[in-house]
């Protein structure tokens, strides 16, 4: 199959999953549009990063196939918490196998793009991947982690418009109880992505997600989230607490120096500004 041939039978697959249930349908929607919008999020990157075409075409594949496995995993286990459930990575390279969706690229671009999709929910990227593997493993994560802000800080939003109690899939069914742990608190003052083992409600998940701009890569992902204002937006949702407060400030801080005042060549990676 090539990129559009994906692109249709990927549709096919996600109408399959659709059944009678309003919230089961909601959740795969959410996931389907945001397959497609990583996708138009790693081709934007890419540009910007001065990919040739075939390695656009590439990225692009990876960015639509990225959460394959998300559709099996919500209608199997009605959740899309990894530690609930399974490997949503793992199960959409199953599922990519399974279905010969690569079959016509060459082998090395086949591990390419399996190996990105594998990483892109790691909580770090093995040290032993070839440079180019490592290039495109960092570009998917990156755009992945950008269109999970929009959907997180949207819902947010609604949630709070609403009054609603939100939606338990995309909370990963985390109680809205006061306070912030310990443990995340000091991993993000320690400029460390937070563990999940760390994480006991939902003000902890926010964080958790603000906290992604120390995992990101590319100077020009880092400038889409100031743009954006993803940070912003989440500290709107949550409460008025010194830790949090501290966090805040901590996280902007990290951002103003990593981004170079002249915004910097177009290609250049995040950590090498620092």
């Amino acid at each position: 199959m090539n990129k559009t041939n994906i692109q249709q039978w990927m549709q096919n697959y996600i109408n399959a999953f659709m059944n009678g249930d309003g919230e089961h349908n909601r959740n795969i929607t959410l996931k389907a549009e945001h397959s497609k919008r990583v996708r138009r999020e790693i081709h934007s990157l890419g540009t910007e990063l001065r990919l040739h075409r075939r390695d656009l075409e590439l990225a692009e594949v990876m960015g639509l196939l990225h959460d394959l496995g998300r559709f099996e995993q919500f209608a199997r286990y009605r959740t899309f918490r990894d530690s609930r459930s399974e490997d949503h990575a793992a199960l959409g390279v199953k599922v990519i196998k399974q279905y010969k969706l690569l079959g016509n690229y060459s082998s090395a671009d086949r591990r390419l793009i399996l190996t990105a999709i594998a990483h892109h929910n790691r909580a770090h990227i093995p040290d032993d991947q070839a440079p180019r593997q490592l290039r495109f493993t960092r570009l998917l994560r990156d755009a992945d982690k950008l269109d999970i802000w929009k959907v997180v800080t949207d819902h947010y939003e609604k949630s709070a418009e609403a009054g609603n109690a939100g939606n338990g899939a995309v909370e990963l069914g985390l109680p809205d109880t006061p306070g912030v742990s310990d443990g995340v608190y000091r991993d993000l003052m320690q400029r460390r992505v937070v563990k999940f083992s760390h994480m006991h409600n939902l003000n902890d998940f926010k964080l958790l997600q603000i906290g992604w701009v120390f995992d990101l890569n590319y100077t020009p992902s880092l400038r889409r989230v100031y743009a954006r204002g993803y940070l912003d937006r989440i500290r709107a949702v949550l409460p008025d607490d010194p830790k949090v407060d501290e966090i805040y400030s901590s996280v902007n801080l990290f951002i103003k120096n990593a981004l170079p005042v002249d915004g910097g060549p177009a290609g250049q990676e995040v950590r090498l500004v620092l």
